[in-house]
């Protein structure tokens, strides 16, 4: 399988991107990234794709709120919701293939009958996508882990219950504080995952989205096994560089985890 490719979330750098757009891609290409995974990107397409074509860069994913139909509280604040067919438009006009849902909170994966509920409407936007020539996917926190249904992780019913061409985005970093291995998790996969997120940082008990750490640190650097859950990984085509919180300067942050992941990749 030939290595993944390395990309970066955009989430990552939020604020630059809504102080400069242009200057903070042009600030990631001058690291040597390529690729770039776009976020709250129906609002500014024409933007993004002004400077994906001036800096040779490309968004093959995506994120956006595909399960929740109204605004979503997250750890960051309200994030909207736009229709979705709006989104998968601009999606597509912006050449993303596959549109992920990045966070359905945790009060969502207390019960069998949630998961269904959650499951069923990521298939039924995977047909809505599929009319655009695109596909969708999710992207985990530590919660989907975290809640246990019938025994076993609320994440593991979530996937059986899934179609086939639903993709996967694992989060290596929130895998891990929900208590997996994500080796292990990705060899069970298999060529369901498309991408990870090659976050990376000091392993403790207590580690949680619903209260975002800050000392997250550059990939290879903290206590995340990244390389072997690629590794153990049998279809990953994108390593995403992201950081929900980074102390120092965010740029530098992803260069080193750039530099880290071309040598090891």
């Amino acid at each position: 399988m030939p290595a993944p490719e390395i990309s970066v979330q955009l989430y990552s750098v939020h604020e630059a991107l809504d102080a400069d757009l242009d200057g903070t891609l042009g600030k990631l290409a001058d690291i040597g990234l390529t690729k770039v995974e776009a976020f709250d990107f129906v609002r500014r397409v024409p933007e993004l794709k002004a400077s994906f074509e001036k800096y040779g860069l490309s968004s093959p994913t995506g994120h956006a709120i595909l399960v929740e139909d109204a605004g979503v509280e997250t750890p960051d604040g309200l994030l909207s919701v736009p229709p979705a067919e709006e989104t998968f438009k601009a999606a597509a006009e912006l050449g993303v293939g596959v549109v992920i849902d990045p966070f359905v909170p945790p009060a969502k994966w207390q019960t069998r009958e949630q998961v269904e509920a959650t499951a069923s409407k990521l298939n039924s936007r995977a047909k809505e996508a599929a009319e655009h020539g695109l596909k969708v996917g999710y992207h985990n926190h530590d919660h989907e882990f975290r809640s246990v249904i019938d025994g076993r992780p609320a994440y593991d019913l979530f996937v059986e219950l899934l179609d086939p061409e639903v993709a996967l985005e694992v989060d290596l970093y929130w895998a891990t504080a929900g208590g997996v291995d994500p080796a292990e998790l990705l060899g069970r996969l298999g060529d369901r995952v498309v991408a990870v997120h090659m976050k990376d940082g000091p392993m403790r008990e207590g580690i949680t989205a619903a209260q975002l750490p800050d000392d997250q640190c550059p990939a290879g650097q903290g206590d995340v096994p990244l390389l072997p859950a690629v590794s153990a990984g049998s279809g990953v085509e994108y390593a995403v560089i992201e950081y929900d919180h980074y102390a120092g300067d965010i740029f530098d942050g992803i260069a080193q985890s750039y530099r880290y992941l071309s040598e090891q990749l």
